[in-house]
């Protein structure tokens, strides 16, 4: 890659390239004078795709759902019930995957003429998945047909107790799968290892874009045998304001079709269709047009709350009710769920945070301690992974000396795949995952010998990852040229996240003005450029951090570029743009 302003060292210790060497090497002699086509070709988009790839569509994106093994199937035993008037249970996980996956096939059922009972196992009595006994009491009160969602690519021991129950299961899932599969009436999931490479090409979805799919190939069966020659036909495409929900949340990698789920369903979601996430918008503050990071940081979380710290099905009532009244009392109660749920994280985080320096020389930080509620966890991890820069696995140990854990990776380590092996090698109870993330449960006696395993497994990746590891630019821009119009602009290439970076913009070289801390370690700056132009910048939770004290410190003498992402604070209606900052280096 090449250098970046001649940044080898930053304050974080990373060196600073530009990314995808202008065209990402894929056409060195086409250089492109449209902003959006520069940044579309930097994240591996091909020059005769850039039309495709700039308003992504689901027309475009959307593949044939028989190319996935088992979905005409699954299809066909929906319709069947469709036709039939069975009694049918979604059984979906208690996260914002799991609800959204859950409320798009209820609703669409519903939209069928059947109306669907929803079931989300409590977090701390009934833990992760289905469960035998769960599958059983829903079949012995008149459930037919279970379709779990988000969950079951692992659950051999319920599926087959299930199966002995005389109840059928389909699994819709997209978590890794072992070279066995449980004994499902179908299993839909194209991380299948016996799934075609054209289906396998697609296991970046989350769940609730495979539930799409099947929602796809489920009309279509429907169609076939004449179900809507006297009634009307669902309009799928109306129900991707769930689609984008969910998988923004589940930090799915934007390319592809996820790009055009999101897309699109951010514009059904500015409608305001469905009463429930228009109450969770309200209970939000949010007033303009949902963005996708609002889905991440307002909205998802909102719906998470539920599950992690309250009632875990509060968020499938949420997005499936038709009644204002209860869309708003619910939309409150995860609202205030989300409060609890931040003041718990908190104090898990700092004690967790000190327990990681016993883990300093550990590929992957395993932080175990007793008490803590296993709702938080996951968020733990994943800020663990951001402040150490590697893998971390955050377990929550109960008092009879079983820990359940949740971990979140780097780029170019598969988590999700080293959990399955330990497992598979009989160090956890129970694991699973895909590459970013993974859950487990394990016994306290195993701790260190799983500990050992995963740094046996993973240090070479580890090493390898952190090692490539650079901060990637865009663009560098004066601080005058950051501004609200070339936001707008650069939204133009978006929807961004995970798979599909942001624009990382670098500007410089600027003295700092005035800096100080707001909120839970935030820093707050104003920068200026040699010209005397300024701009507000701010590094969220960096206060403690090397970049922190930087900003802070910084003598009126010396100047630094700076590196983050462009935004528009919008707050109390306010439109100027701001920086968000990343990293910084010294300039002189």
């Amino acid at each position: 890659m090449t250098p970046a302003l001649n940044i080898t060292r930053s304050i974080l210790g990373q060196p600073w390239h530009w990314r995808g060497n202008g065209t990402d090497g894929r056409d060195a002699g086409f250089m492109p004078d449209d902003l959006v086509t520069q940044l579309l070709l930097a994240r591996g988009c091909l020059r005769e795709d850039v039309d495709m790839h700039r308003t992504p569509t689901i027309r475009a994106f959307m593949p044939d759902p028989s190319i996935f093994q088992d979905m005409d199937r699954a299809a066909g035993r929906l319709a069947d019930a469709v036709q039939a008037g069975e009694t049918v249970t979604i059984f979906g996980d208690y996260d914002v995957d799991g609800a959204t996956s859950a409320a798009l096939l209820i609703r669409l059922l519903r939209d069928l003429g059947l109306v669907a009972r929803a079931y989300i196992p409590d977090r701390l009595m009934e833990g992760y998945g289905p469960s035998g006994e769960a599958l059983v009491r829903l079949g012995a009160e008149g459930s037919s047909l279970i379709v779990t969602v988000d969950c079951g690519a692992q659950a051999f021991e319920a599926l087959a107790m299930a199966r002995d129950a005389g109840v059928d299961v389909i699994v819709v899932d997209h978590h890794k799968c072992a070279s066995a599969l449980p004994l499902a009436h179908s299993l839909v999931n194209p991380n299948r290892l016996d799934e075609s490479p054209e289906g396998a090409a697609f296991g970046h979805l989350a769940a609730v874009g495979m539930a799409f799919l099947l929602g796809a190939a489920l009309i279509r069966t429907l169609r076939v045998r004449g179900w809507f020659a006297q009634r009307p036909e669902p309009r799928l495409i109306e129900l991707l304001d769930i689609v984008a929900l969910g998988t923004v949340a589940d930090v799915a990698q934007l390319r592809g079709l996820n790009r055009a789920f999101v897309a699109q369903g951010l514009k059904v979601m500015a409608q305001r269709r469905n009463i429930g996430l228009s109450a969770l918008m309200e209970a939000s503050r949010l007033t303009r047009a949902p963005l996708c990071h609002d889905l991440g940081f307002a909205l998802g979380p909102r719906i998470n709350a539920g599950g992690r710290v309250g009632k875990s099905d509060l968020g499938v009532r949420l997005l499936t009710t038709e009644d204002p009244q209860e869309a708003f009392a619910i939309a409150a109660e995860l609202d205030r769920l989300n409060e609890e749920r931040r003041s718990i994280e908190g104090d898990v985080q700092s004690q967790a945070e000190g327990l990681s320096a016993a883990q300093h020389n550990r590929a992957v930080a395993v932080i175990a301690g007793e008490g803590w509620h296993p709702g938080v966890i996951g968020i733990v991890a994943g800020r663990l992974k951001e402040k150490l820069g590697r893998p971390a696995i955050v377990i929550a140990l109960d008092g009879n000396g079983v820990g359940k854990g949740s971990g979140r990776s780097i780029s170019g380590v598969d988590l999700g795949a080293a959990v399955l092996a330990a497992k598979d090698s009989g160090l956890l109870v129970a694991g699973g995952g895909h590459a970013m993330a993974a859950g487990l449960t394990v016994a306290k006696g195993a701790l260190d010998a799983l500990i050992d395993f995963l740094d046996a497994r993973l240090s070479e990746d580890v090493a390898r990852a952190m090692g490539a590891k650079s901060l990637l630019i865009d663009a560098v821009l004066s601080p005058a040229a950051v501004n609200p119009a070339f936001v707008a602009a650069v939204d133009q290439g978006g929807p961004y996240g995970t798979g599909w970076p942001a624009p990382r913009i670098a500007t410089g070289p600027v003295r700092v003005i005035k800096a100080h801390i707001v909120g839970t370690n935030h820093v707050r700056a104003v920068v200026a450029g040699d010209d005397g132009k300024s701009i507000k910048t701010v590094a969220f939770r960096q206060a403690e951090t090397d970049l922190g004290r930087a900003i802070l410190g910084a003598p009126r003498d010396r100047r630094l570029w700076l590196a983050g992402r462009a935004k528009v604070d919008d707050w109390n209606g306010g439109s100027t743009a701001e920086l968000h900052l990343e990293d910084a280096a010294w300039s002189d």
